[in-house]
């Protein structure tokens, strides 16, 4: 799932890689080595800086090190379950944790839409999902990290020790070290089923009245929003709400085994792909399909995990649709006084007529404590769009204008593109996070491309 363009040449068992992350650029040549070597490549960090990488599915370049060193987690797979607590690796995926957990009676308490990010990836990028109004992040539920410093000893920190080493780690995208285990809280569950429904609404209004209503109801609420609507249908939309199905729920057969969980990919996308495929037609008729699907199917029903959470997941490297010229996820949130802003930037893109292919909207809990994490009360909505629209880069920085103004902020995890002088606006803890990183790292060993082009 790592996101290597091509090997470039292998020397003293450090390979040169190109790397990208999920939306296929920007990339960047870097030297890639195994977990198990970086205490051995720290030596080498007053020439070359280092970063940590996962599955490569944050969508920018915050987990590549262009001019240094990439290490790759170690996914080997090591896991244990004790009184509901998680023991894992950092390179461990969140589909190894389920198909390890849910026939246990587990589940991971805080998903991102896909299942292959790891446990440090998660934590590094402080992952929120369609419990975010409830439940808050997933740094609410890690107990305890190992974390490599620059030095080379290992750190053992929580919430209540070394805690704002803890807090700096949890949403630093890996540049206070490298994340070598975790202990995680799990929620326990009867079923390896969500009881789900959807609800078609016509215009952004009607969405926004329903979902604030569900965040009184609903564990986990999500919308699909059609941005190439206009008028009086700007912003029509599928809002998915669903709770954690009880053995009651289920038929008969189900019933034999509530916990039976399986996890496939059912097709990969091919190497080569057409560019220009995700255009305003294209776009178009999925949206009309996808929604007219939603409003002539069953709104209340059983659904598996994987269908409710990860529904792109089933295409392996789905990510190839946009072709060679990649695409980038814009992300922003901003706080409930500011709801406004959520129909000037869905009005900014139906009027440039920007294909989006997965647009969606969700509620935000309130912030967590992590110094540089992401979610703060309120409202996010992320969009795909391809890196060829016309007069992009002019759009999304007038609509950066428009966030940090209201107070509120773009996700590290997808940014590519973002202008470093907003970052001190959009996240205030952002000094304290550099105190803290100074404390242990006083050469700024862990870069990345992004920390490097935003300052961090």
């Amino acid at each position: 799932m790592s996101c290597a363009i091509h090997l470039q040449e292998s020397t003293d068992h450090v390979d040169r890689e190109i790397l990208s992350g999920w939306g296929l650029v920007p990339s960047s040549t870097t030297s890639v080595v195994q977990i198990e070597a970086l205490s051995d490549h720290l030596a080498l960090a007053k020439k070359e800086t280092v970063i940590a990488r996962g599955l490569g599915r944050g969508y920018g370049d915050c987990a590549v090190s262009g001019r240094g060193i990439t290490v790759l987690t170690d996914n080997s797979g090591r896991l244990k379950i004790e009184d509901g607590v998680l023991e894992a690796s950092s390179g461990v995926s969140i589909d190894e944790v389920l198909r390890f957990c849910v026939p246990l009676g587990y589940f991971i308490p805080v998903t991102p839409g896909t299942k292959f990010v790891t446990i440090g990836g998660a934590i590094a990028a402080d992952v929120h999902g369609k419990n975010h109004h409830k439940d808050g992040s997933f740094g609410s539920f890690v107990i305890e990290l190992e974390l490599m410093i620059a030095d080379g000893s290992i750190q053992r920190i929580s919430p209540s020790s070394n805690s704002r080493l803890f807090w700096a780690t949890v949403g630093g995208m890996g540049l206070t070290g490298v994340i070598l285990k975790a202990k995680v809280q799990l929620p326990a569950v009867k079923t390896s089923r969500i009881l789900g429904t959807n609800i078609v609404c016509k215009n952004l209004e009607e969405l926004m009245n329903e979902m604030v209503r569900a965040d009184d109801y609903a564990k986990y609420s999500v919308a699909w929003v059609d941005t190439l609507a206009r008028g009086k249908k700007l912003g029509r939309s599928i809002l998915s709400i669903g709770d954690h199905a009880a053995e009651t729920d289920l038929g008969k057969q189900l019933r034999k085994d509530p916990l039976q969980y399986s996890s496939k990919q059912l097709i990969s996308f091919p190497r080569v792909a057409f560019s220009g495929f995700i255009n305003r037609f294209t776009v178009r008729v999925f949206n009309a399909l996808w929604f007219y699907k939603a409003k002539f199917t069953k709104k209340r029903k059983l659904v598996s995990f994987d269908g409710f959470f990860y529904p792109l997941d089933g295409v392996r490297d789905w990510n190839r649709v946009y072709g060679s010229a990649g695409f980038i996820q814009y992300q922003f949130s901003v706080p409930d006084e500011a709801s406004h802003l959520v129909k000037l930037i869905l009005e900014k893109l139906a009027e440039h007529k920007i294909p989006s292919f997965l647009s969606v909207l969700k509620r935000f809990g309130p912030q967590g404590e992590g110094l540089l994490s992401f979610p703060s009360k309120g409202w996010t909505l992320a969009v795909d769009i391809p890196t060829g629209v016309d007069g992009l880069g002019e759009l999304l920085d007038e609509l950066d204008e428009n966030v940090v103004t209201a107070g509120g902020r773009l996700y590290f995890a997808k940014d590519s593109r973002m202008n470093p002088r907003h970052v001190e606006k959009m996240y205030p803890k952002l000094e304290e996070f550099r105190e803290v990183k100074r404390e242990v790292d006083a050469e700024n060993v862990f870069q990345s491309n992004l920390s490097r082009r935003l300052g961090l």
